[in-house]
């Protein structure tokens, strides 16, 4: 008989012992497995959040944020100046728009349908104001009649009730990224192309397509011009799916506002250069005309609570393959001091300490590939749920500790969970990391869990060393 044979043989030799270890040996791997996948899922986004907006500023003009703001508006040679920069890879320039529906606009004041609306839109009087024949895919709800009810009017006698709608967020862009820098997921169809040239292609969201039942090659107008969906993308929320992005020349002609700009996008090498290259900038552009700063800077948060998350599940990743290792351990002891006349027998027939090894070696290895093919289906149902309580715990305990601050008691906006909490998007970036089992990290991992199992099996195996045969022999 083979030594494989042999040893496959002895694996089964007792099935209820076999059912217990490999039942314990599972519960070892799919966890470290199950740790292995987190740590990989968690990595990746940190990554992603390093490599992308962790490394964006935004410029917007002086005093151009929030509904009172003014300032001038940023310029195309503005832009260039900050591409000039020591450390930027790119500067991107927006244009915003904000699109109402047509049937929606109208006022006493008698504006023309189509007509763009400068200061009409928003903050600052950054957003220019135009129609279009889309309807946005959110209701305004109660949230929206409440933000906006001094906005409504109820005109009397020749004036009309203005039915209040949400409106939809347009963006002229000079490159194929969102206003954050990220490149944009277009789902199906292309992007538009040349981002510097007029164009009457466009890119709509998700929701806001499936509201207008368009698809690519579909059309419709913004300020009574017809505009070609070239792709629809998805930004990742709700809001975000309820856009257009058209090209940047053509979003300032819409606007009527030829060179201007609503903001800028520039993206760092690295991030250990942001906080230089925002000096920089700032300086160059003049505090009297641009505010220069980090994208989201809460998510200074959300990368220290992955980054924990990170080092949790690596330690617990190599806790379960140390004690995936232990059990291996004891188990071959114990099955060697079993088999002690057996192995003695076996060398006095003429093995050697070599083979007799190395079925020792084979029948731990048999346990483990049973151990490894449950521990594998637990990890791919359980991975998802042990990183999420992992991020969940952390997130919760990073919001605690900002509250017991004192910092953010009953913050703007509504707290810890609201747009205006310290964690704000932090918290979203958090719960959208997805951690799936993927075929290439749990084949890594239980490849892991074979090398520390030969490991524990070759220490009982060199004890098969120490056996002689006289004295198993005489003792029986």
């Amino acid at each position: 008989m083979s030594v494989l044979a042999r040893s496959v043989g002895n694996a089964f030799r007792n099935k209820i012992r076999t059912a217990a270890v490999v039942a314990v040996l599972a519960v070892a791997i799919g966890l470290a497995l199950s740790m292995l996948v987190a740590n990989q899922a968690v990595s990746a986004k940190v990554q992603e959040l390093n490599a992308s907006v962790g490394t964006v500023l935004t410029v917007n003009p002086a005093g151009g944020q929030g509904f009172e703001g003014g300032g001038e508006p940023l310029t195309a040679a503005e832009a260039a100046t900050a591409a000039a920069v020591s450390n930027v890879d790119s500067v991107v320039g927006t244009k915003a728009l904000r699109l109402r529906t047509e049937t929606t606009t109208s006022d006493t004041t008698g504006t023309a349908a189509g007509a763009a609306q400068p200061g009409g839109g928003g903050p600052g009087g950054q957003t220019a104001s135009v129609t279009t024949s889309l309807t946005a895919a959110i209701d305004a709800g109660t949230l929206g009649n409440r933000n906006n009810a001094g906005n409504t009017t109820t005109g009397t006698g020749t004036g009309q009730v203005r039915t209040f709608a949400l409106p939809i967020t347009a963006t002229g862009i000079g490159a194929e990224v969102d206003t954050a820098g990220k490149t944009l997921d277009i789902t199906s169809g292309t992007g538009l192309g040349n981002y510097a040239a007029a164009t009457t292609k466009a890119l709509v969201g998700t929701t806001l397509a499936e509201k207008n039942h368009l698809k690519v090659g579909s059309t419709f107008t913004i300020a009574a011009k017809a505009f070609t969906v070239a792709g629809i993308f998805d930004a990742g929320t709700t809001f975000g799916n309820n856009a257009v992005y058209l090209t940047l020349p053509e979003a300032q002609a819409l606007a009527e506002t030829p060179g201007e700009l609503s903001s800028m996008v520039v993206t760092v090498n690295s991030m250990e250069n942001v906080d230089a290259a925002k000096t920089a900038l700032q300086a160059v552009l003049g505090t009297g005309k641009a505010d220069v700063t980090q994208g989201q800077r809460n998510l200074a948060t959300a990368v220290s609570s992955l980054n924990s998350v990170k080092g949790i599940s690596l330690v617990a990743y190599i806790a379960a393959l140390a004690t995936a290792g232990l059990i291996i351990l004891l188990i071959m002891v114990m099955l060697v001091r079993e088999r002690r006349r057996e192995i003695g027998v076996l060398k006095a027939i003429g093995a050697r300490n070599r083979t007799i090894g190395l079925q020792f070696v084979l029948e731990a290895l048999v346990l483990v590939a049973l151990g490894s093919v449950v521990g594998a289906a637990i990890a791919w149902f359980a991975s998802g749920g042990i990183a999420s309580a992992l991020i969940s715990s952390n997130s919760t305990t990073g919001a605690t500790a900002q509250r017991g601050s004192g910092g953010f008691g009953g913050g703007f906006g509504g707290g810890f969970g609201g747009q205006g909490g310290p964690f704000g998007g932090a918290t979203q970036l958090l719960t959208s990391v997805t951690a799936s089992a993927s075929p290439g990290v749990i084949a890594a991992g239980i490849a892991a869990v074979f090398a520390v199992a030969v490991v524990g099996a070759l220490v009982p195996a060199l004890l098969t060393a120490r056996i002689r045969p006289i004295e198993v022999l005489r003792g029986e």
